[in-house]
């Protein structure tokens, strides 16, 4: 058992003595503050998981390095005080320091938050085994870097909420699971959870999917159909790839968001929307905006609470670990007991995971069919195919053709390849399905 360290800054002997008396400060390893030097100065010589800090208001400048350095990312803050206003402290609280309690200190409101922190922060682990996974889990997402268990924190607090939620993140970086945690965390969780792709909706059927129409409201509409925001009634709606729906359509999304209010196609009766609306996005929000990708104002209304997933070249052993687990799960759905070799781990924890977990995932399932007792690096089939595909591409490529014309070959063969499945070819192509529509638009009206 790893125990997680404490840094107090306490000048008020009762509140320390009754610190220092409980039990579930003593589980902590204490690191007590000195008169020698500023206690944020110490904190960044040497860092510990959690600091409880009592405000002196004659240092306020303590308080400024904190502000400027990485502590607030990696570090999680208790700060008591007698109330008196505290600039700087608000000024911290708004950056995500922690928690802040005023005089008259409730104790077991303290404790109960000291208690919470250490089962976040300890890290119990069992002996190695074939089919043990090691890692801590909330809801849906697995990991226990320091990354994740601050991302578990955030889930938790504002799952109980009914804020709306924009969870950024590269592809593959369990974006879904994260708004399927917060579904499962939340009051709504006995109701439904309804995922819908931006991305892969035609323009022309995007009201449709979102608001529902009724029988006969244009060509193909042969009965009534439920849109997602009837269908998560209750419930949680997650719409993924948000920055890929049509401008025209997000200011209807916009409209639902500030009214709750919602008409089915082919309807003029209006509907009440009681959804906890979670979206997501892997692009940058202010880029997108910046491109014309996403309204401003509908950002602000989906990002009432934002949250940012990290990628998995960020979450330092949890990539060995994940390897660890996706491997022992799968040895206990087959009643195996394959094992990864010390090698195949080295090339797992050097490797850069572009596709985040989704791809490290998809990496361990095909070893597992290539090896027998033991995976190698051999069967870890990772950038070499698509490097070796790369070049072969390239030595194909003709020269002296418009990048025009190689761009439609390329867009028209691989939908030809897909038997016409759109979503599959915008993701091979490395583009969104609306990109993907707008291109065969254009072919289409060049070619009349």
């Amino acid at each position: 058992m790893t125990q997680p360290r404490l840094f107090l800054h306490v000048q008020d002997p009762e509140l320390s003595a009754q610190l220092m008396q409980s039990e579930i400060v003593r589980r902590f390893v204490v690191v007590r503050s000195s008169n020698t030097t500023p206690w944020s100065e110490q904190l960044l010589q040497q860092p510990c998981d959690l600091a409880f800090i009592q405000v002196d208001h004659e240092s306020e400048a303590d308080y400024q390095p904190l502000i400027s350095s990485h502590l607030l990312a990696e570090m999680d803050f208790i700060f008591v005080s007698d109330g008196s206003a505290e600039p700087m402290l608000d000024e911290l609280m708004r950056s995500g320091a922690g928690y802040h309690f005023r005089q008259p200190l409730d104790m077991s409101c303290i404790l109960e938050t000291l208690q919470d922190f250490y089962q976040q922060l300890s890290n119990i682990r069992q002996p190695a085994d074939t089919k043990a996974s090691m890692l801590d889990q909330f809801g849906l997402l697995v990991g226990s870097s320091r990354v994740m268990l601050k991302l578990y924190r955030t889930l938790r607090k504002v799952a109980v909420t009914d804020a709306n939620v924009l969870v950024i993140g590269e592809s593959g970086s369990g974006k879904e699971l994260v708004a399927n945690t917060l579904h499962l965390a939340s009051y709504r969780a006995e109701q439904r959870f309804v995922a819908i792709n931006c991305g892969a909706l035609s323009p022309e059927l995007v009201d449709s999917e979102l608001f529902g129409h009724r029988k006969g409201a244009f060509t193909g509409a042969l009965r009534d159909h439920q849109g997602v925001f009837t269908q998560a009634q209750g419930g949680t709606l997650f719409l993924d790839e948000i920055t890929e729906m049509p401008t025209e359509q997000q200011v209807k999304l916009l409209r639902v968001l500030e009214s709750g209010e919602f008409r089915p196609v082919g309807t003029d009766k209006t509907h009440q929307a009681d959804v906890r609306v979670i979206a997501a996005t892997n692009r940058d929000p202010q880029q997108a905006i910046a491109e014309g990708l996403l309204r401003e104002d509908l950002y602000f209304r989906l990002a009432q609470f934002p949250v940012h997933v990290p990628p998995l070249r960020d979450r330092g052993s949890d990539i060995s670990g994940l390897a660890q687990h996706f491997l022992a799960y799968r040895n206990a759905q087959e009643q195996q007991e394959k094992l990864l070799t010390e090698e195949a781990m080295q090339l797992i924890a050097s490797h850069n995971w572009p596709g985040n977990v989704r791809e490290l995932k998809h990496a361990i399932e095909r070893a597992y069919i290539l090896s027998d007792k033991q995976i190698l690096p051999e069967h870890l089939l990772l950038n070499t195919e698509d490097t070796e595909a790369d070049a072969q591409c390239l030595a194909e490529v003709p020269c002296g053709v418009p990048l025009d014309d190689l761009e439609k070959a390329a867009i028209l063969n691989t939908l030809e390849q897909n038997a016409g499945n759109k979503t599959d070819t915008a993701q091979q192509l490395g583009i969104s399905v609306k990109t993907l529509y707008n291109k065969l638009e254009k072919y289409q009206q060049t070619d009349q």
